[in-house]
C-alpha cells in the first residue's frame, strides 16, 4: 500500500432547511506508515470523515482511494472484504459486546475467517498479550477498567493485523495517566508499521502524530507537520 487519497469529499445529512454538510470538499493524501491526527471542535465533521474513510458511510461526492482501490466504487461485499483486509477500528466507547469475554471480543473480527476456532482464539490471545491483557482474557467487559476496555478494543482492532488503524477519540473517556498508556500503545503500533488516523480533541495526543489535519465546519483548514523542527534539521 502506498497512499490513502481523499479527493473533493462531500458528505451531507438531511435535506432542505435541515441539510447539514458534515464533510465539505475535503482533499488530502496520507502516505503509508504515517500517524495522522484529525482535530477540530465538536460537530466539525471529524467523525463523519472517519466513517467515510472506514468504508462505513458513502460520500455524496468525491473519491476515497486506498492502495489504488476506489473504495466506494466497490460492491457492498467488496467493501466488507476491504474493511476486513485493510482496517482496524478503535472507538471512544469501546463497543465491547457485554456478554462476551475479553478474548471473545478480541476474536470478533475473525468471525468469517476460514480458520479453526482454536486458531482464532490463539490469534486473539496474541493480540491481548500485545496490549498486556492476557490475565483478563476470561473476564466480561463490566469486570475490567476503562483503560483495560480500551486495550481490549485495540486488541480487537489489530487481531487480523490490518495495515490501517482508525481511532475515534481513543482516550476520550480516560484519565490522563491511562490516556498516556493508550497513546504509548498506539505509538508502538505505529513504529511497527501501522498507518494510524486518529480523531482527538487533545493536543497532547495529537502531538504524538506526524501530522495534524484541522477540520472546521466540515472543511480542512490546516494541514501541518508536528515534526517541523526535526525535518528542518
Amino acid at each position: 500500500m502506498s497512499t490513502i487519497e481523499v479527493k473533493e469529499l462531500v458528505k451531507t445529512f438531511g435535506e432542505g432547511e435541515n441539510l447539514v454538510t458534515a464533510v465539505n470538499n475535503v482533499t488530502f493524501t496520507i502516505k503509508l506508515g504515517e500517524f495522522v491526527a484529525l482535530m477540530g471542535e465538536s460537530g466539525a465533521g471529524k467523525s463523519s470523515l472517519l466513517a467515510v474513510m472506514g468504508a462505513m458511510n458513502a460520500p455524496n461526492s468525491g473519491s476515497y482511494v486506498v492502495d489504488d482501490l476506489d473504495v466506494y466504487s466497490l460492491t457492498s461485499e467488496q467493501r466488507a472484504d476491504f474493511r476486513r483486509e485493510y482496517l482496524g477500528f478503535v472507538f471512544q466507547s469501546f463497543h465491547l459486546v457485554p456478554y462476551l469475554t475479553v478474548v471473545e471480543n478480541a476474536m470478533l473480527p475473525l468471525t468469517s475467517a476460514n480458520i479453526s476456532r482454536k486458531e482464532k482464539r490463539q490469534m486473539a490471545m496474541e493480540a491481548l498479550d500485545w496490549v498486556g491483557l492476557t490475565d483478563k482474557a476470561g473476564r466480561l467487559p463490566n469486570q475490567i477498567s476503562g483503560g483495560e476496555g480500551e486495550r481490549c478494543a485495540i486488541a480487537r482492532a489489530i487481531v487480523n493485523e490490518p495495515p490501517i488503524l482508525l481511532a475515534d477519540e481513543p482516550t476520550g473517556n480516560l484519565d490522563s495517566n491511562t490516556s498516556g498508556e493508550i497513546m504509548a500503545l498506539l505509538q508502538r503500533l505505529h513504529h511497527q508499521g501501522t498507518t494510524i488516523i486518529m480523531v482527538t480533541h487533545s493536543m497532547t495526543c495529537a502531538q504524538t502524530a506526524h501530522r495534524i489535519l484541522e477540520i472546521k465546519d466540515g472543511r480542512l483548514i490546516n494541514d501541518r507537520s508536528t515534526r517541523t523542527t526535526k525535518a528542518a534539521a
